[in-house]
């Protein structure tokens, strides 16, 4: 099954999707193998997030939240979902972005937020004018990015550079902390 294709259709701004719908769309970010097993969060009428599927394997998804512009679904592994919830949880509180990495960065080094051990992947499916085509069951005008988590790397044990060398290249942001990361952003359309 394609995942992405070149825009061709237009997207309904901030689409409500079925619980089905939402299932389809948030795993198509995942690895295919994992695909069928993935818990999937999502949103229901009220736009409040809940669980839409309980998984079988390692694999966590997570809907289009349809109250915010654009389009984007992810999919992550299972040891990064301590690190994921913490941040849902202080966002809920109202705590902004600089304040949810300062809290998760103190609580990581205390031993209180368990990080990953190994480094753990975050698969981005996003576009601005995105969405799901359910004729299709694809996700249109979309591309991907990764993240992948390495608590605490740096320059010197990864070999990364602090930004990309050229585009779609690897780069390290965040060295040194507890939200340490290697950003790969392929061009659209690959």
């Amino acid at each position: 099954m394609v995942d992405q294709k070149e825009e061709v259709k237009e997207v309904i701004p901030n689409q409500k999707l079925t619980p089905e719908q939402q299932i389809a769309s948030a795993v198509l970010a995942a690895p295919p193998e994992t695909r069928d097993g993935a818990k999937v969060y999502g949103y229901d009428d009220e736009g409040n997030f809940i669980t839409l599927r309980e998984g079988t394997n390692t694999m966590i998804c997570i809907a289009d939240n349809p109250n915010k512009s654009g389009f984007q679904v992810v999919a992550y592994h299972g040891d990064l979902e301590p690190f994921m919830a913490r941040g849902r949880e202080l966002k809920a509180e109202g705590k902004g972005t600089k304040e949810v990495r300062e809290i998760r960065e103190m609580e990581a080094k205390e031993g209180k937020l368990q990080m990953p051990k190994n480094p753990s992947t975050l698969h981005v499916l996003q576009g601005e004018k995105g969405g799901y085509d359910p004729e299709t069951g694809t996700n249109i005008n979309t591309h991907y990015r990764y993240v992948v988590y390495t608590p605490f790397a740096t320059q010197e044990t990864t070999g990364l550079s602090l930004k990309p060398n050229a585009p779609g290249h690897p780069w390290l942001m965040f060295p040194g902390t507890a939200g340490a990361h290697i950003m790969i952003s392929p061009s659209s359309g690959n």
